[in-house]
């Protein structure tokens, strides 16, 4: 039995990249703009990845009725205090394209030295479910990816900042620059979602009548 599971964002690059990686045959993941109501807003006030993971995956899950998972991530560097941190997405402002806040990015790192723009990539996972008690967390994951940030965009792959984040792994490159393979191996996402799927598993498995 296929189980569907909504991912809690609305961005394209996260869907496919999340249906790849939780990669068990008995899961099917559903983008959130296909099952939600027209308008339907899940407000970040979280101040920690985790926090904002599980608001996003509560609120799915209790509107939608199916089990949800969201991802809370970002880009943590170092110089700037640990910024943008959970506001990655809107560092530019509201509806902030990747572009601008890539370009707000190098502004605010314009004269640091290469080894001083240390940064991490960071993921949260929460999985949210509906139960008979209201909703239930069903696992939680996270992971980081240490690299720096590059002088200029690379890459034609990923999106958000991977044209500008030079991963330890791979130096001489952005992780927009990377194959599929390559990123999904070394990324913080890939390595969040590895690290759920055990327990994610185990619950399906506790749904399946024996």
């Amino acid at each position: 039995m296929t189980t569907k599971i909504v991912l809690a964002s609305t961005n394209a690059g996260k869907v496919r990249e999340f249906a790849r990686l939780l990669s068990d045959p008995r899961i099917s993941v559903l983008n959130m703009s296909s099952v939600v109501p027209a308008g339907f807003v899940v407000e970040e006030t979280g101040t920690t990845f985790e926090e904002n993971a599980w608001l996003k995956a509560s609120a799915v899950a209790a509107v939608t009725g199916l089990p949800a998972l969201a991802d809370d991530s970002g880009l943590v560097v170092d110089a700037l205090g640990g910024r943008p941190g959970v506001y990655s997405a809107r560092y530019a402002g509201p509806g902030a394209t990747d572009e601008a806040n890539n370009e707000l990015l190098l502004r605010e790192l314009t004269g640091v030295p290469f080894e001083r723009r240390t940064a991490r990539f960071v993921c949260c996972l929460v999985c949210a479910a509906p139960s008979a008690s209201g909703i239930q967390r069903i696992a939680t994951a996270q992971a980081a990816v240490e690299g720096h940030i590059g002088p200029s965009a690379r890459g034609e792959g990923g999106f958000g900042y991977d044209p500008l984040f030079l991963p330890v792994d791979f130096p001489l490159e952005t992780t927009a620059s990377l194959s599929g393979a390559d990123k999904d191996r070394i990324s913080h996402r890939g390595q969040a979602a590895r690290r759920i799927l055990g327990p994610l598993a185990a619950w399906l498995d506790r749904q399946t009548p024996p």
